[in-house]
Parts: C-alpha cells; sequence; structure tokens
C-alpha cells in the first residue's frame, strides 16, 4: 500500500473514531460485510487499524446471506489471508421483503431486517460493537431522504448504543467520500461482489445521490459544506 495515499485516508478514519469515541481497547467489533466496495473498504481498514493504531481490539466479518445466491468466496479468501473470523448468517430476508411483502419500496425493510439480524449475530458472537461501512454520501443522502420526503432535517448518528441488545453502532467511515472509498477499493484490488438485489439502480437513495451530483455540478463546494453543516449543526438522529 502506497504510504502517503494510505495515512491520507486513515487520518480522516482515526478523526472519526476520535471525535465520537468509536473505538477502545479492548472491543470486539462485528463487521458487516455485504461484499459491496463500502463494507470491504471498511474491514480492510479496519484490519490496518488493528495492526497499526493504539486502539487494540479484535474484529469479526460478518456477512447476512440474504437468500441471494452469491459466491462470498474472494471475501472468506480476504477474510483467511489476514487472519479475521468470517461469519455467514443464514436468513430469508429477500423472500420476506420481495415474495412474500412484495414491497414497492423494498430498501427501508430490508434494511432494518438486516440490522436486527447482524446486531443478533454480534450478540451470539461475543461482540460489543457492530461496525456499518455508511460514509459522508450516505449521511448527506439520508439528510435529504428525511428532509424532502418526511420533512425531518436530519441523518443517522455516527454511533449509536442499542439497549435491547447491549451493543454499539459505530460508522467510521463517515469522513471519507464515497468516490474515496471507490479509489481504495480499487487501488488495493479489494473483494467487490455485484449485488443481485432488484432494487439496485431504483431507489430514492440512489436518487438522492444523483441530486447530490447535481449540486455540486452548480456549486462545487455543495458536498463539503453540507456535510460542515451536519457537523455544525448536530443535525444527527437514529435514522437509517
Amino acid at each position: 500500500m502506497n504510504r502517503n495515499f494510505g495515512k491520507w485516508f486513515l487520518t480522516r478514519v482515526k478523526k472519526a473514531i476520535i471525535d465520537y469515541n468509536m473505538i477502545e481497547s479492548g472491543d470486539k467489533i462485528a463487521v458487516g460485510v455485504s461484499g459491496g466496495k463500502d463494507s470491504s473498504t471498511l474491514l480492510f481498514i479496519l484490519d490496518l487499524l488493528r495492526k497499526y493504531s493504539p486502539w487494540k481490539f479484535d474484529i469479526v466479518a460478518v456477512n447476512v446471506d440474504l437468500g441471494w445466491e452469491i459466491d462470498l468466496g474472494p471475501v472468506a479468501d480476504f477474510c483467511r489471508e489476514r487472519d479475521i473470523p468470517f461469519e455467514i448468517v443464514k436468513s430469508d430476508i429477500a423472500r420476506v421483503v420481495f415474495d412474500i411483502r412484495k414491497e414497492p419500496s423494498p430498501c427501508s425493510l430490508c434494511s432494518r431486517m438486516r440490522r436486527g439480524a447482524l446486531d443478533s449475530a454480534a450478540v451470539e458472537l461475543g461482540c460489543n460493537k457492530v461496525a456499518l461501512a455508511h460514509h459522508a454520501d450516505d449521511m448527506m443522502e439520508t439528510l435529504l431522504l428525511n428532509l424532502i420526503f418526511t420533512g425531518r432535517f436530519e441523518t443517522f448518528l455516527p454511533k449509536t448504543y442499542m439497549s435491547r441488545k447491549n451493543v454499539t453502532v459505530i460508522r467510521p467511515l463517515i469522513y471519507l467520500s464515497e468516490r474515496t472509498i471507490k479509489s481504495i477499493a480499487r487501488s488495493q484490488n479489494l473483494p467487490v461482489i455485484e449485488s443481485p438485489c432488484p432494487a439496485t439502480g431504483k431507489t430514492k437513495r440512489e436518487d438522492m445521490g444523483k441530486l447530490l451530483d447535481h449540486m455540486e455540478q452548480i456549486f462545487p463546494k455543495a458536498r463539503e459544506n453540507i456535510l460542515a453543516a451536519i457537523k455544525r449543526r448536530n443535525f444527527f438522529n437514529d435514522a437509517e
């Protein structure tokens, strides 16, 4: 790994961790891994931090199998090469969301069910924290979704304590843009598995991403200023 490149993105992740006290020595963290670029990058970064940072913590990669026929071999190989335990949690979430419920807007229900399965797996594995791969663009898209569709000016919390499960959810990538994550995944040749979900490319969240792109074309600092506003005004809530 190029040292200068690595130092740049790790510095931002460390700042997020310090700003919100996300990780402490002794933690055991379940890392939600879907096979996408975001979660593979999160796993890669946390693996670096557990080896080369002051925090001494353990990680376990956890995949919630929604019921799609996908090959997770590249993710399993990645974990095996780095001595990261890899657990697969079987579920029928895809069948419930698409076949039984026939949800016209499936993302919200699917997200809640996946989170529930991941949190439960974390408890069973003896983890006290769950790491999710939400990044800066996810934070801004959630803000716009809530603002436009619900009239609430808020986005998700960087860190949330889930009292029912006694686990804390952390999002260490919130200071990294999606563009940076794509660059990391590509430069480090991380395992990226294409999503088979039929909703891919058709969601309101992706519409918000296009809206952000359009805003940035008009005003190049749009993303930067929206992020600054979120941090300055503390527009956080326990929102997906």
